[in-house]
């Protein structure tokens, strides 16, 4: 089966250095067996766009908004990313919970509207250190997957994918501290299973926490492990092209 390998480039480009790479990308990604979505800033979507069309990569945002229309300043519809051919959805990720404060219920709407949109959500559950090194990782899991899809509905498995990105083992955190292939797949499989039971559908997980070209390959051993969500490493050609192999 293939992977699903999700470059999420964040706010760390300029607009014309994400055209730039973007077009790297069509020339030394396309053609490799697994899928591959590009997740830019949202200035550079429409461009982006354009430049994936009959590459065989796919289009995806960072976020989008818990309303397909209204009076949301700075928002933007689910249903105009669908129409600039976005096929994924970023939500929830740990960066916009901490530093935009989205919460669970925030995250609900947003999943609802996304699906509404025909757009397929990515839902980014992880805990932090503190929930780690108490024991309490997989209720804190458990309740981030029972709140953030309340009364979520799916027709297929693939309508929806679970991130698993653990805060205290991402690249952007000073005191990442890597997470071992076995641990990460007994994870994956714990979230997996308490999504199939709220959606009554398995939905496909994905790792993202510090993935880079000399762990990709025992992650992608794992067969629980549908793929990665990529943030540092999707900017370096070479180390992402590594990972997608």
């Amino acid at each position: 089966m293939k992977k699903l390998i999700i470059a999420n480039w964040k706010m760390q480009l300029g607009y014309r250095a994400s055209l730039d790479l973007a077009r790297l990308y069509t020339k030394q990604l396309a053609g490799l067996k697994n899928e591959i979505v590009l997740c830019p800033d949202y200035l550079s979507l429409p461009a982006v766009s354009a430049i994936l069309k009959k590459s065989g990569l796919l289009l995806g945002a960072q976020d989008s908004a818990a309303s397909a229309r209204g009076a949301y300043t700075g928002e933007v519809s689910p249903a105009d990313l669908k129409a600039l051919g976005v096929k994924y959805v970023i939500l929830g990720h740990s960066e916009r919970r901490e530093h935009l404060h989205e919460n669970s219920a925030i995250i609900n709407a947003k999943i609802k509207a996304a699906l509404a949109a025909g757009l397929t959500p990515v839902l980014c559950v992880g805990e932090k250190i503190a929930e780690r090194e108490s024991g309490e990782a997989r209720p804190y899991l458990a309740e981030e997957l029972r709140h953030a899809l309340k009364g979520v509905k799916i027709k297929r498995a693939s309508d929806l994918v679970i991130a698993y990105e653990p805060v205290w083992a991402i690249s952007t955190n000073k005191d990442a501290k890597p997470i071992d292939a076995i641990s990460a797949s007994d994870m994956l499989g714990f979230i997996q299973s308490k999504a199939a039971n709220l959606l009554e559908k398995k939905p496909r997980v994905l790792y993202g926490g510090s993935v880079f070209p000399g762990n990709a390959a025992d992650f992608s051993a794992q067969p629980v492990i549908g793929g990665f969500l990529v943030g540092g490493a999707s900017l370096k050609l070479t180390d992402f092209k590594i990972i997608c192999s």
